[in-house]
């Protein structure tokens, strides 16, 4: 070892002394299940709506047709015919009802839970089937506006 180095790393330290820091650490807290359950569904949600697709391309937010008899100028919600396209409603309605049928999924599994009241679990079983039958149904209704004669 280079004697110079040993003095410079021995010298200054013989006469000064560092400071005794009383510092704390920062104590962090996780968050509470409904915190990150929240975080996750609202990341699902935007997903599986487009969110990304939607800000990479800029899609308008509904699209215009002319009709052909009146000539007036009606909204449209789906891209029809384009199945690798999509209205920015279109993707967050979609996106609505996958998160809708997650949720009643969520409400069945809790249905069965055994420390709940038998009219807690009927109320938790009810809303679960009708928000998956809803959310199957409006889902499907949305892929035959968007592919027409699919599954006909």
């Amino acid at each position: 070892m280079d004697p110079l180095f040993h003095v410079l790393n021995i010298l200054p330290y013989s006469f000064l002394r560092p400071p005794r820091l009383r510092l704390k650490l920062p104590t962090i807290t996780l968050p509470s299940a409904m915190t990150v359950f929240s975080f996750v569904l609202l990341t699902y949600f935007m997903v599986v709506s487009g969110v990304v697709y939607d800000v990479i391309v800029e899609p308008p937010g509904i699209g215009s047709t002319q009709d052909p008899r009146t000539g007036t100028v009606r909204p449209v919600v789906f891209m029809s015919g384009r199945v690798n396209g999509q209205y920015i409603i279109e993707g967050l309605s979609s996106g609505f009802m996958f998160v809708l049928g997650g949720l009643g999924i969520i409400l069945m599994d809790l249905a069965i839970s055994p420390n709940r009241a038998k009219s807690v679990k009927i109320s938790f079983a009810a809303a679960g089937i009708s928000f998956l039958v809803i959310a199957y149904v409006m889902s499907m209704l949305f892929l035959r506006i968007k592919i027409p004669g699919y599954l006909r």
